[in-house]
């Protein structure tokens, strides 16, 4: 055996094998690349601290808006869904019959007590009439022809030229004329009256509706259908209904003498349609509701209020002077209670913090409400209610920034 063949190694690795070892090492540089990537770029940006959306330790003071408690009045009112109600509805209707000849109005035309309204034909009754004068003046000469005879029967007694029974029968036949003169005014009468009935007029001052019969058409006396109906707008009135249990301290204010505001709203209470008075309470409580009915009063001048529209009735019934008064918006609720965020600056004068303050409610009048458990002028939060917390530090938004500015707002009447 050569010395050279004797040096080949035994041991030599197949192809397969070595093709499978480098691929071992291609995924081991792949993963440490990886890691290596990963470390680096954690060293390399700097940490964020975990914050909730609350102010915390390390955290900026948040912007504010203010609010100032005030002093002032507010009412205490009783709410209630309304109904508007003509103070007069008249359904006008023919008390004669014959022919419309005429109508005098335009639909939903604005009409005052005693213009004119429709005309029926008026020619039959104007003949009626004219038979009852020709037979009152041809009755009244017949009269006056026998006073004349019962003078001279009553000369001719005296000188005993005629009888007893002559003067009596003359005098019976004159008390038997001026009985029919007597009739024949009354006829006289009734057929002035059944001609006028022909010439219907308004009787109330009010708006009229819409055309239910037309000219041309045969009216009855007996005629279920109206010509015209007209609704008394102004003024107007409303009636709502309010719990029995409100009933005591209306009832207190009337005794009283007080005259008691009533203010109608929209069907989403944001707009005041028109205030009057109350007018009266109803006699009894409904036993099924437990409510009883009152009734306001209205000029309606610009007649907003329209009949059968529903409305929100606001009965003022008394007024707390000098209460401690602050927006709604401000005023926050817990489980437990309602609670405000005072504003208080630290010993330096330039920083400030918040501070919960639990109130008490009490009148709420649209957007305003009186409380009690804080003084008048107290400066409390009036945003950012989500991010503030016990303690909080806060900076005041400046007047005009887009919130109430500091303390900036003013109680409004409502519309």
């Amino acid at each position: 055996m050569h010395s050279d063949e004797a040096s080949i190694t035994p041991a030599t690795a197949l192809p397969g094998q070595k093709s499978r070892h480098g691929w071992w090492w291609v995924i081991l540089l792949v993963l440490a690349g990886g890691i290596f990537f990963w470390w680096h770029r954690g060293r390399s940006q700097p940490a964020i601290p975990a914050t909730s959306g609350r102010s915390g330790a390390g955290a900026g003071p948040i912007m504010v808006s203010t609010a100032k408690a005030q002093t002032g009045d507010i009412g205490i009112y009783v709410n209630a869904l309304g109904v508007v109600t003509p103070l007069n509805t008249v359904s006008v209707k023919s008390r004669v019959d014959g022919q419309l000849v005429k109508v005098n109005y335009s639909e939903g035309q604005l009409v005052h007590a005693g213009d004119l309204l429709v005309e029926i034909d008026p020619a039959p009754y104007q003949a009626t009439l004219d038979q009852a004068i020709a037979k009152r003046n041809q009755d009244q000469a017949s009269l006056n022809l026998q006073l004349v005879e019962l003078k001279r029967e009553a000369e001719l007694l005296a000188a005993k030229i005629d009888p007893q029974d002559t003067y009596d029968q003359v005098d019976a036949q004159v008390k038997e004329l001026e009985a029919a003169v007597k009739s024949d005014e009354a006829a006289m009468e009734s057929a002035q009256v059944q001609l006028a009935y022909g010439h219907i007029t308004s009787p109330i001052s009010g708006r009229v509706g819409l055309r239910l019969v037309d000219a041309g058409n045969i009216v009855h006396a007996s005629d279920t259908t109206a010509l015209v109906v007209i609704t008394e707008l102004q003024p107007i009135t409303v009636i709502f209904n309010v719990a029995e249990d409100d009933l005591p301290k209306i009832q207190t204010q009337l005794r009283a003498g007080n005259a008691l505001t009533v203010d109608a709203f929209d069907r989403t209470q944001t707009k005041k349609l028109a205030t009057g008075t109350l007018a009266g309470v109803d006699n009894q409580i409904d036993p099924t509701t437990g409510t009883v009915k009152l009734k306001a009063v209205f000029t309606n001048a610009d007649e907003t209020l329209f009949p059968n529209q529903f409305v929100n009735a606001r009965l003022l019934v008394d007024t707390i002077e000098d209460a401690t008064l602050l927006p709604n918006t401000v005023i926050q609720r817990n489980a437990d209670s309602a609670f405000v965020y005072l504003i208080k600056p630290d010993k330096t004068g330039t920083n400030q913090t918040v501070a919960m303050q639990t109130i008490t409610l009490g009148t709420t009048d649209g957007t305003v409400s009186s409380v009690e458990g804080i003084e008048p002028d107290t400066l409390v939060a009036a945003d950012n209610f989500n991010k503030l917390t016990d303690g909080a530090k806060v900076m005041l938004r400046p007047a005009g920034g887009g919130g109430a500015g500091r303390g900036g707002w003013q109680k409004k009447s409502s519309q």
